[in-house]
């Protein structure tokens, strides 16, 4: 009887904490905005950290909205560069987390395989900076915790080469079945030269496709300015420019530009950090005119004291 009671109490605090937990995490989660304060105020004590916005800003339901996706992963690849040093534990936590749903939509849907492989490597490469010797570790956190993940990120890593790409089943129209001109007009639609050399490896059309000058050259002025381009113009053998190599050259020299569909977006009235199209509460009359696009950069940039 006696063990009896135990079994229930112990039964009804199991549930209480289950009740307690799911309370919990749907308060957390239910505002999708962040008030950014670089001070305290009599207000508001202390102010907000960029793991403290990581962890309010749903990222992990924005990396499944397309629009989205590229921002998301770019916004990882500048905290692997330069911020992994500023994240608590549970922004750590939160951060490897939605790493791990990158890469298994990734590896569902086999698409941006290059672009993980690259957040990864990078990653990787931060943390065998910082983790030079057991006890040199600048990370919040203890060192063989952090073995750990980069063990996980060489997994990853092995996953996304292993990656076999399904070839449809559908029979229909493919792209080359196009006429040149829709195809052409399609490419240049593509913001990445190497996106343009695979295109070209698929079929010998593509190829010839692939190569043409005023593509390269559309490429070169979208993400660069014309002083950029004519610090490195580069001659082919005929004596023209080779805008090919010379968008090869300027990538390696200049940051490309960045265009992404959705954004996070910073009121410049109350100072509150959400993503477009979601309600926050503004005193403002116009909130949408008091609104400005933050780039990943920009992000950044909001939480360096």
């Amino acid at each position: 009887m006696f063990n009896s009671m135990n079994c229930d109490v112990a039964a009804k605090k199991r549930k209480k904490d289950q009740l307690n937990c799911k309370t919990r995490i749907q308060y957390v989660h239910q505002e999708k905005w962040i008030y950014v304060h670089k001070g305290s105020t009599k207000e508001r004590h202390g102010y907000c950290t960029l793991g403290e916005a990581f962890n309010r800003l749903d990222f992990s339901n924005a990396i499944l909205d397309s629009r989205r996706f590229n921002y998301v992963v770019r916004l990882l690849e500048l905290i692997a560069k330069s911020q992994l040093t500023s994240l608590s534990g549970i922004a750590q936590k939160n951060f490897m987390n939605i790493l791990e749903k990158v890469v298994q939509k990734v590896l569902e849907d086999q698409q941006n395989i290059r672009l993980i492989r690259e957040l990864l490597q990078t990653l990787y490469m931060s943390l065998c900076t910082l983790v030079q010797g057991v006890g040199k570790s600048v990370l919040v956190g203890n060192i063989n915790m952090w073995v750990h993940r980069m063990e996980t990120i060489l997994h990853w890593q092995q996953q996304l080469n292993n990656i076999q790409i399904t070839r449809p089943a559908f029979k229909g129209m493919t792209f080359t079945d196009l006429p040149l001109c829709l195809q052409l007009n399609i490419m240049q639609r593509l913001t990445d030269g190497r996106d343009l050399v695979s295109l070209g490896q698929v079929a010998p059309s593509l190829q010839v496709l692939s190569e043409d000058r005023l593509l390269w050259k559309k490429l070169c002025h979208y993400h660069f300015t014309d002083r950029q381009i004519r610090k490195r113009l580069i001659l082919s053998d005929k004596g023209n420019l080779d805008w090919k190599k010379m968008y090869f050259k300027l990538v390696r020299c200049y940051p490309r530009k960045e265009q992404y569909g959705d954004t996070l977006q910073l009121c410049r009235h109350c100072h509150i950090l959400s993503w477009k199209g979601t309600d926050h509460p503004c005193t403002a009359n116009n909130p949408e005119s008091c609104s400005t696009s933050l780039s990943p950069q920009d992000f950044i940039n909001l939480f360096r004291f």
